[in-house]
């Protein structure tokens, strides 16, 4: 175990060809799930454009993150269709009508995934949205996938998380005493998931076996998120937990000092961990004792997931306003806010020179200088 999470194996995976710099290809932004973005974004962030999904009538809400490959945001929406749009001018590519969505895109190579709330998860060509093929799980899919090598990682509210071929065939499967709301995440040859059995799996990537388990002490509901060996995940018991991935141990647990409410959002992990609470507050923590060194007071509950990018912190909030923050990541001061169309879930993508979001009125902001 602790050769699959040495430095090397940490090296190898950021620096994969598959997922370039500027790009967004997962949940995330990396196979570690840490939330973090490489890219030089604008001091003052603009709505460089905007698009909207559904037909107007706020039935196009979007939960997920979008994906970005290369010049092509791709947005999965309630409204039953995944799109593909232009990064520089938010123009429609295509769109291809799948299903209701609440799961973010993951993209690989030409092809671009996604599961839908009826537990149908879709390899699609990048190019056009036409299928490749379709693989049917027996409960929702709530989180987009992760890959190792060719294969593609994905959970279900079926209790199960799948490990499919390039060829969407089912190479093993795992089940827990839950349904996996995250996304899995990867390192070399192991993958973690935490869900709704209050444990964070630690298993063969290539045969599912189980390498080791850790109790949460809650359900949860967020990705894990990895950085120098340790995991740190939200949990429904108004936890922040981190894990020692080595030694297999819970190593901190941060719980907010009063009104403790749940951490449905996955935290960011970068020299402070960044974590989102229906409290109405984003907390940084110290990533090695969990003590808090700063929380910032939203207008909503805050359920989508923050990103670090360049020293600073970027998240939504849940309030009709759809009040957008840039705090920075040091001290939590705020920097900015813009105010979006409505409610923030969806979480943030960081594109090469700009960040892109969804609304639960299903219209996506592209935020950079115009």
């Amino acid at each position: 175990m602790s050769r699959v999470l040495s430095l090397a194996a940490l090296v190898a995976v950021a620096f994969s060809p598959a997922f370039v710099s500027g790009d967004w290809p997962v949940f995330r932004g990396d196979p570690l799930m840490t939330g973090t973005g490489k890219s030089k974004l604008p001091e003052q962030l603009e709505a460089r454009w905007s698009f909207n999904t559904g037909d107007g009538k706020n039935q196009g809400g979007i939960e997920g993150a979008p994906a970005i490959a290369g010049s092509v945001v791709f947005v999965a929406s309630l409204d039953k269709h995944l799109y593909a749009l232009d990064l520089a001018t938010g123009k429609q590519k295509w769109k291809v009508k799948l299903g209701a969505m609440k799961a973010s895109p993951s993209v690989k190579g030409d092809r671009v995934y996604v599961g839908n709330l009826d537990g149908k998860f879709f390899c699609l060509k990048a190019a056009d949205g036409s299928k490749v093929w379709e693989f049917e799980t027996n409960g929702e899919i709530m989180a987009g996938c992760n890959f190792h090598g060719t294969n593609v990682l994905i959970g279900s509210h079926d209790s199960t998380l799948y490990c499919l071929d390039a060829n969407g065939k089912k190479i093993w499967d795992v089940k827990t005493d839950g349904p996996v709301n995250g996304t899995p995440a990867v390192i070399g040859d192991v993958t973690f998931v935490a869900g709704c059995d209050s444990v964070l799996h630690m298993l063969d990537a290539k045969t599912g076996k189980e390498l080791g388990t850790v109790d949460l002490g809650g359900q949860a509901a967020a990705t894990a998120a990895i950085l120098n060996d340790v995991a740190y995940v939200g949990t429904m018991a108004n936890t922040v937990v981190a894990v020692d991935l080595k030694k297999k141990e819970k190593l901190w647990s941060f719980e907010a000092a009063t009104r403790q409410q749940p951490f449905y959002a996955s935290a960011a992990a970068g020299e402070i961990v960044v974590a989102g609470s229906r409290d109405k507050k984003v907390y940084g923590l110290n990533p090695k004792t969990g003590k808090q060194a700063w929380s910032f007071t939203t207008e909503g509950q805050v359920d989508a997931s923050p990103v670090i990018v360049d020293g600073k912190v970027f998240v939504g909030c849940l309030n009709d306003d759809g009040n957008f923050y840039v705090l920075d990541l040091k001290t939590g001061k705020k920097l900015q806010e813009l105010t979006l169309d409505s409610a923030v879930s969806g979480s943030v993508a960081v594109g090469p020179d700009c960040l892109i979001v969804g609304t639960d009125k299903g219209v996506v902001y592209c935020l950079g200088k115009k």
